[in-house]
């Protein structure tokens, strides 16, 4: 397996990994009554990284014979 392909599950795993903290930080802070911060939502991250790697790979894969 290539590098890239290799490094698509990776980037699902702590994309959501950074999802469950992004919303236990958010739930928190409702909890405590404060407004929780504003933030870039880590799936949309995770979908753009996500995208990229998805081009690479196929822009590898059908450049070279790997």
């Amino acid at each position: 397996m290539c590098m890239f392909c290799a490094a698509i599950p990776a980037t699902i795993a702590v994309g959501a990994n950074l999802q469950a903290k992004q919303r236990r930080e958010q739930r928190e802070a409702e909890e405590r009554g404060q407004e929780p911060k504003r933030q870039v939502p880590a799936m949309a991250w995770t979908g753009f990284v996500l995208v990229a790697l998805a081009f690479v790979s196929v822009l590898y894969h059908s450049q070279f014979d790997g």
